[in-house]
């Protein structure tokens, strides 16, 4: 038996930590951890397309001429829809991105840590444009070759096909100076002072809740701005009719039946209730679109009161 004190014998050793990520980086290569942005490069345009023209002809010169030729086309069609997909998953993940930011813009508070975090998500709003955009491309690629091997134009089951590469920097300049000028207006017309946002059906008129609940409100925020969705009826009367008795400003937000679709513009109408970001959503018993509104603003880190749960007078 040979000593380990013999010429050219070598004990085993365990493998050091170092020795371990130098392992696995060879075998795998360098992953950025959940939440880190991506330093890594898109691929190139060229490579993109020539990827999914391979695809296309691996499935046609695979499939044509055979038992399986009459399923094809919606084969070609799905390969489509595979990258159209990935862009809404995409596109639902930056909205998150977008509330998330919005938060963090309300929570700053001069601290390094704040600044870091909004910097991250900022940053990590960036790479989710750019994994959309090149999905678009490659989504956009295969319905050209979809139409040359169909004949048929390619177009989705649902939702809409939009390239954000064809935004030009000038249209997308004119955009961003509307929205800062619509908010810039806003601004202007609601007063000054803690903004509280009131929901609820038009059929609800428990006026009892209603004024007790904002008596309440008022006695904390007593320079409070209410804001509601200016119906005639139910919630928003009784709302509006507490302020006049209160002395306490009131915007009103009605839907916008001219510019939207009736089932669209009350959704949209809460939409451009939080972008003025009150501070508070009180919401009583209603339906889908007063869920919608508490939905939204517990995304956006909005104090939510929801009293669904009573009954109405």
């Amino acid at each position: 038996m040979r000593s380990e004190h013999e010429d050219g014998f070598e004990p085993q050793h365990a493998s050091s930590p170092t020795d371990h990520l130098l392992t696995e980086l060879q075998l795998y290569g360098w992953r950025p951890f959940q939440h880190e942005p991506d330093p890594r490069p898109l691929p190139e345009g060229g490579a993109v397309a020539g990827a999914v023209a391979d695809i296309f002809d691996a499935m046609i010169a695979t499939l044509g001429d055979t038992r399986l030729e009459p399923d094809l086309d919606e084969l070609l069609w799905s390969t489509v829809n595979l990258f159209h997909r990935a862009v809404q998953r995409i596109e639902r993940t930056l909205d998150d991105n977008e509330q998330a930011q919005r938060r963090l813009q309300r929570e700053q508070d001069g601290t390094e840590i704040k600044a870091v975090e909004l910097e991250r998500l900022t940053a990590e709003g960036q790479t989710m444009l750019e994994r959309r955009d090149t999905f678009e491309l490659m989504r956009d690629q295969a319905a050209e070759h979809y139409e040359r091997h169909t004949g048929s134009s390619w177009r989705p089951r649902s939702g809409s096909m939009v390239n954000h590469r064809n935004l030009t920097s000038a249209l997308v300049d004119s955009r961003d100076f509307i929205a800062a000028r619509r908010r810039a207006d806003a601004e202007v017309l609601i007063p000054a002072g803690p903004r509280i946002a009131v929901s609820g059906a038009n059929t609800f008129n428990d006026h009892n809740l209603i004024w007790s609940v904002l008596d309440k409100v008022q006695a904390k925020y007593p320079q409070m701005v209410l804001l509601h969705g200016g119906a005639r009826t139910g919630t928003d009367l009784i709302a509006d009719k507490w302020a006049a008795n209160r002395k306490v400003p009131v915007v009103p937000f009605p839907p916008d039946f001219a510019k939207y679709p009736a089932k669209q513009a009350p959704f949209k109408r809460n939409d451009a209730v939080l972008e003025v970001l009150p501070i508070g959503v009180i919401v009583f018993p209603g339906g889908g679109i007063q869920g919608n509104l508490a939905d939204k603003a517990r995304k956006l880190g909005i104090n939510v009161f929801d009293f669904r749960d009573r009954g109405g007078a």
